[in-house]
């Protein structure tokens, strides 16, 4: 009888291994949209422009742009000129678009973010 022929050796597979990570990976999402961040920014301070407010929300220049021309759009907010400057006037009491927020206002999240004396 010949002998069967020998079958490889299994391979040993390692457990992964928890790992800790970096600082910089941890915070990938957040719970407000950039929407929301831009809007933060300028109910804070209504002059800054929009390379501040880009530098704030972690997002470019050109993406606070054109989150700003969408909220003027949707009629949050309202850009007027001040010489060489904007300034940026938020309505406060637009209703969140979400079906599950529309009962709260714009006003109402500004309030909860930045504290009631704002």
């Amino acid at each position: 009888m010949k002998a069967a022929p020998a079958k490889p050796a299994a391979k040993a597979v390692a457990a992964p291994q928890a790992s800790a990570k970096p600082a910089d990976t941890e915070a990938q999402w957040t719970f407000l949209s950039n929407h929301t961040h831009v809007l933060v920014c300028l109910a804070a301070d209504a002059e800054q422009t929009l390379r501040d407010v880009a530098s704030k929300v972690g997002i470019t220049e050109r993406a606070v742009q054109r989150i700003v021309a969408e909220l003027e759009a949707a009629g949050a907010l309202t850009r007027e000129r001040d010489g060489r400057r904007n300034r940026y006037r938020l309505d406060t009491t637009l209703p969140l678009r979400h079906p599950l927020e529309k009962h709260r206002s714009i006003g109402d999240i500004l309030a909860l973010l930045l504290g009631k004396g704002r």
